[in-house]
């Protein structure tokens, strides 16, 4: 079986919802994403045997298939999205790796939120009583423990022993890099602009962990959790050229080789956690240890459940996330797994900032997905 490569990355910028890309629906957000992405890649659209998009929150209907059509993909290239919630973007990525590892010689890869566009969601009504509307789906079946996100993320930070003072640091950590590196032109590359938008709305240089501890706990009264230790709800895209060995050979850029993936489940109840078995699974089968990764990208929902899982895995915070994370820049859902990704490219690809690399990130539901990767 082939080994996977990925030859070029690029995501959208992030706009909180309601904000910058507000006007976008998701096939319209993801359709210029894969389209610059193909386009840097070297390949013709011809090469392309499939599209693999992760949404949590669209209308249904493959959105995948329809962004691979606004984005100018021949009709004939089939096209698969991919649900497994805040995961769906580095599931996606997973699953075309899986397809060149069967043969398949190109496939575009990513994923796409728009949650200012999400179609609202209704239960059929009962017995005469009006439908009610639902924020999102069922993460358990009936009978088991289903919080909240907010709810089960406090939960876990208190549960790890992880202080409000921590947690504060981490986000405050999170939007001055995010904004240093903004600022310094980090994500200049990886950036396609969306209609003159082409920087992420979020990142606050003010944010200081001073500010951060005037705000009250958002989910519990007596929890730790804050809307500025939480990340924002987004709006972005992201994707991936993954080709295999031959076409890398013949393209003749650098990429980014995928060693390891691994899916692991936990308690529902729990699903911050989710991404630790995922790790330790994807490390083993790479045979890396954490201490040569010289990049690490954990999607950051809230910076008490980073902090529990890196204490779980014995990993420093301060390696996490060197540019800011999803606290600064944002959580568009489908897509986050996918921007990871992104970032790991241009750090180890584009900047030369090293050779080994991780990246995971945690879904509802009790579910976790990691990957390693190492530039080439």
């Amino acid at each position: 079986m082939s080994t996977s490569v990925i030859v070029t990355a690029t995501r959208s910028p992030i706009g909180t919802a309601g904000r910058s890309l507000s006007g976008h629906t998701a096939d319209r957000l993801a359709a210029p994403v894969l389209a610059a992405t193909l386009a840097r890649s070297g390949l013709a659209p011809d090469e392309i045997t499939d599209v693999v998009l992760g949404n949590c929150m669209g209308p249904g209907g493959d959105v995948a298939r329809s962004a691979a059509l606004a984005a100018g993909l021949p009709v004939h290239v089939p096209a698969l999205t991919v649900d497994r919630q805040c995961a769906s973007g580095l599931a996606a990525i997973e699953v075309a790796d899986r397809f060149v590892r069967g043969g398949a010689p190109a496939v575009l890869a990513g994923g796409v939120e728009s949650v200012s566009t999400a179609p609202w969601r209704h239960w059929p009504p009962v017995d005469g009583a009006d439908p009610v509307r639902y924020e999102r789906a069922p993460f358990a079946p009936q009978g088991w423990d289903d919080p909240e996100m907010g709810v089960a993320n406090d939960l876990l930070a208190q549960e790890a022993g992880v202080t409000r003072e921590r947690q504060d640091e981490y986000a405050a950590r999170s939007h001055a890099r995010a904004v240093a590196a903004r600022d310094a032109g980090v994500f200049a590359d990886e950036i396609v602009a969306i209609d003159g938008v082409d920087r992420d709305d979020r990142p606050r240089a003010t944010l200081t962990r001073d500010k951060l501890a005037r705000l009250r706990p958002t989910f519990l009264a007596d929890g730790t959790v804050t809307a500025g230790n939480s990340c924002g709800i987004s709006d972005g895209a992201a994707a991936v050229a993954v080709v295999d060995e031959t076409t890398h050979a013949r393209l003749g850029v650098p990429g980014l080789r995928i060693l390891a993936t691994a899916t692991a489940g936990v308690e529902p109840h729990r699903p911050g956690r989710g991404l630790v078995p995922a790790v330790r699974e994807a490390l083993q089968r790479s045979g890396i240890g954490l201490d040569a990764l010289d990049a690490i990208e954990v999607n950051e929902a809230f910076a008490g459940q980073v902090l529990a899982c890196c204490d779980e895995l014995g990993l420093d915070p301060l390696r996490v996330c060197a540019d800011g994370g999803a606290l600064a820049l944002g959580h568009p859902w489908g897509a986050s797994g996918a921007v990871l990704v992104v970032r790991l490219f241009h750090q180890l690809v584009t900047q030369q900032r090293g050779t080994l690399g991780l990246t995971a990130i945690a879904a509802g539901g009790g579910q976790g997905v990691a990957m390693v990767v190492q530039a080439c």
